[in-house]
C-alpha cells in the first residue's frame, strides 16, 4: 500500500520558520518526481515546490523561492520542505504528492501526481 505522510505543520508566528516531511512507503519513488503544493480555504491547490527523486532538479513557486527549501534523503525515503520567514498569506494546508515522469502534464499542475499525503496544516499569525 503506498503511503505518503506528512508532519511538521503547526502554528509559528510571521517570520518564523517550520520544517515539513513526507515520509513514503509502499513503492519506489526514485524516478518520480516529488512536489509540495498547499491549498488555503476557498482556493484552489496551489504549486509550491518539487523535486526529481533521482536526479535532485528542483524548481520553486515565485511565492515561495528564496524562502523555502526542497530536500531528499534517499535513506529515509523521506522529502523535506523547510519554510523560511513565514508570512500569514503561507497559511494553508500542505501537501506531499508524487508523480510519475512522462506525463505531458505540467508538474506544477496537481493533476499530474499519481499519490497524495493527507496534508498537514501550517498556520502563520501576523
Amino acid at each position: 500500500q503506498v503511503q505518503l505522510v506528512e508532519s511538521g505543520g503547526g502554528l509559528v508566528q510571521a517570520g518564523g520558520s517550520l520544517r515539513l516531511s513526507c515520509v513514503t512507503s509502499g513503492r519506489t519513488f526514485s524516478n518520480y518526481i516529488m512536489g509540495w503544493f498547499r491549498q488555503a480555504p476557498g482556493k484552489e491547490r496551489e504549486f509550491v515546490a518539487l523535486i526529481i527523486w533521482s536526479g535532485g532538479s528542483i524548481a520553486y513557486a515565485d511565492s515561495v523561492k528564496g524562502r523555502f527549501t526542497i530536500s531528499r534523503d534517499n535513506a529515509q525515503n523521506t522529502v523535506y520542505l523547510q519554510m523560511n520567514s513565514l508570512k500569514p498569506e503561507d497559511t494553508a494546508v500542505y501537501y506531499c504528492a508524487a508523480g510519475r515522469p512522462g506525463t505531458s502534464v505540467p508538474f506544477n499542475d496537481p493533476n499530474a501526481y499519481d499519490y497524495w499525503g493527507q496534508g498537514t496544516q501550517v498556520t502563520v499569525s501576523s
